[in-house]
Order: structure tokens, then sequence, then C-alpha cells
């Protein structure tokens, strides 16, 4: 493509992004792009464009020579991955707002941009409106990248903010979100944190060349935090997020994981309310730096994925550098967490798994505790999500081998027996 060629778009979808993207298209001729055919599922629907426009055969828009990028906002992956590469092999450049689908299919897909030579942008599909895709490509080399914290659901920030400051009980907020639209009819995929692991997956890649399936990545959601949870963290003066994490060990392999997380309230992920998304980057010259924005919503989303179509004017790729110019990072699960659980019954927690345990609360109806165990424990069993159990990381919850053997030389010092 050449600089400023004319972009004629084959959308398919005309949901929440598809319709925002038409109307921010009107809004904007200067970027010489034009929607020509909007594929859709139901002919029946009535929507606020031409009936000239919409088909619901999928090939008019694929094997249109016309039709030089394809935009996919679509929610079902199998469909979204046969559209992709159907697109990629014509010859069409594309852009995807489909998270789940490019984390269950990371590996095809890099291996279609590098056979085409074509570009795929997806910025939509990490944090709808805030930049971080083309940051974590352009702006941070690989060495220096010493970690990145986020929060990329929309939906599970809302219902926790509601729990935090009107003191909602987790069913009422969450009902509260549904009607607001932040939620999904089946919420099940954000509240449990299945939306937030398929996003960290990709920005695992382009931070770290890391390429990883999301079922790989340990997670859980919201759906066990507890109101008395947000009580002992207003105690103790912390914000209760759903933090996706990544940081770089002495070792140069990367921990990451989708946990809830207790926040210090001067964290610039603390600010982050509702339906917003924020991530903090730290790297070795920069120190931290702040994204925010929304991370839900028509205009939102569409704005991301207005950017990718604007890059596409002048043959913007994705060179993922990470994985293709440096060695890339590695997954490691030899590293220790410090943690909170809340729980009913003491005989549900498997004490002897923990390295240390410094801090129990056991009289009152609802226990807890807070203390350090191997990564290991969690990512080979479920009892932390079992039998009403609630787990939430401390501030700073990854705790390196040495370290540990330095805190425990420690404690053993203070204890008099060493």
């Amino acid at each position: 493509m050449e600089t400023h060629k004319q972009l004629t778009i084959g959308l398919f979808g005309f949901g929440v992004v598809g319709e925002g993207l038409y109307k921010v298209l009107q809004q904007t001729p200067s970027l010489k792009a034009s929607i020509k055919k909007v594929c859709i599922k139901n002919p029946a629907k009535k929507r606020n464009a031409p009936d000239s426009l919409f088909t619901t055969e999928k090939d008019e828009l694929l094997f249109d020579k016309d039709i030089n990028v394809i935009v996919e906002v679509i929610d079902n992956a199998d469909a979204a991955f046969e559209i992709i590469s159907t697109a990629l092999r014509n010859g069409k450049a594309v852009v995807s707002a489909s998270k789940k689908m490019i984390a269950e299919h990371l590996p095809e897909i890099l291996k279609l941009q590098k056979e085409t030579g074509l570009p795929f942008l997806c910025e939509a599909a990490a944090c709808a409106s805030i930049p971080v895709i083309r940051n974590l490509e352009e702006y941070y080399d690989n060495d220096l990248l010493h970690s990145i914290k986020a929060i990329v659901n929309g939906s599970t920030n809302f219902i926790l903010t509601k729990m935090f400051e009107d003191k909602l009980d987790f069913t009422s907020a969450l009902l509260l979100a549904q009607q607001l639209g932040f939620a999904e009819s089946n919420p099940k995929l954000d509240v449990e944190g299945y939306d937030a692991v398929n996003k960290w997956s990709i920005l695992l890649n382009h931070a770290y060349g890391i390429v990883v399936h999301p079922d790989k990545i340990l997670f859980t959601g919201i759906q066990n935090i507890q109101l008395s949870d947000a009580v002992v963290a207003g105690e103790k003066h912390f914000d209760i997020k759903l933090i996706a994490q990544a940081q770089k060990l002495g070792n140069g392999k990367v921990a990451a994981f989708v946990l809830p997380q207790f926040v210090k309230l001067n964290d610039p992920l603390s600010f982050v309310k509702n339906e917003y998304n924020g991530v903090v980057i730290e790297s070795g010259f920069a120190d931290k730096q702040f994204f925010y924005g929304k991370g839900a919503g028509s205009f939102p989303t569409a704005s991301a994925v207005l950017s990718d179509i604007a890059a596409l004017r002048y043959d913007y790729h994705y060179e993922y550098k990470k994985l293709y110019h440096h060695t890339p990072h590695e997954l490691t699960s030899d590293y220790y967490l410090k943690v909170y659980l809340s729980f009913d019954d003491w005989k549900y927690i498997p004490r002897e798994k923990f390295e240390w345990i410094e801090e129990w609360h056991a009289d009152s109806e609802r226990k807890y505790l807070v203390g350090v165990l191997h990564f290991h424990h969690l990512a080979e069993a479920n009892w932390w999500k079992e039998n009403n159990t609630s787990l939430i990381l401390t501030p700073d919850p990854i705790i390196d081998n040495l370290d540990i053997i330095h805190l425990k030389k420690r404690s053993l010092e203070l204890a008099g027996i060493i």
C-alpha cells in the first residue's frame, strides 16, 4: 500500500463497535477510508445505515477485489479466525478487535503475517481506547522493560468500584453493570477473568515476545471476592482490583498472571475506577509510565480500530521486535507470592503449603490469613477457588527465589535462632 492510499473496507459485525466505527468514519473524511460492505448474521435486525450496505454472505467481502482492508469486530472466535485467515491469504490487510480469537490462535496469526507480508493490527483487542500495543511495539525496548501491570477489564473494575464506593455486594454490583451495558448478559467471561487473560496473552507477546495460550496463564476473576474482603482492604488502606501483571525476575525470566490484588491508595491503578482501564509500565530509564482511558464502549473501542485503519495508510506493520529481533523471554513458575486468603473453615486451607504465615484472624465468622507460598501451589491445584475461599494478592506480591532465602534468614535472625 502506498502512503495515503484510499482504503476500501469490508466490515464484519455491526454491533456496538461496528456501528461506532461506521459513525466515526462518517465524521472523518480526511482518512480516505470508506466502508463498502458490512457482513452481518441477522438481516432482519433494524440498523442505522442503508440496507444496501449489508449482506449475510462473507465471500462478498473476502473475494471483492476493490476491498483492501477487512475489519473484524464479531464475537465468534472461530468464525473470526476463518475470516482473518481468508482475508490475509487474499491479499487484504486486517484490523481485528477479537481478543479471544487472537489469544487462542496467536501462533497461526504470526505465521500468516510472515507468509503474506500483510499487516494484522489489533489495538482494540487489548485496552480499547488506550494505545498500549503500539507503545509496547515502538517505545519500549525488551531489555529495559521491567514490568507491566494493568486493569484490562472494564466490567470487573466497575463492579469492584461499586463494592468499594457504594458498599454494594457482588451480586447487586454485577446486576447494575449489566443494566448499564458494561457486562455481558452472560457475565462469566468478564467476571471469572477469561476476557482479561485473553488480553494479557496478547500483551505478553508485544511486551516480551512471549507466545502463550491463555490456558497456560494462571488467572481467576472477582467471582469469589466478598464484601468482608473490601472491609479488610479498607482497614489496611488498600483498594481491590483485578490486576494483570508481568514482571521480569532476577534470572531474566518473566512471572505473569491475572489475579485480584490489593492496591495501595497512592498506586496509579487505584485511581482507575468504573469502566476505565489503566496500564503502568516500568522500564529501565523511563521509570513508571501510566496510561489511562476507557476500556469499553462503542466509541472508545471504535477509536482504536480507527487508529489502526489510519496506520494502514502508511503500510504500518507490527514488527514483533521482542519476538524476532531479540531473544524472546520465557514464562517461569519458579517464584513465590504473598497472598491474602479469606475463608469459612480452616479445614479447606492447606497450611502446610505456606512458607510462612505472618497474619491470621481465626476468631471472626469469616477468617483470613496473609502468607507466602510458591506459585506452583496455586498453578497445580484449585483449592484457592473452592469452598467459598477468596484469594487476593498483596501489593508487590512477587518474591523472587533469592529474596525468599534472604527473608527466611532475616526472620530466623530476628527470632534469635541463628
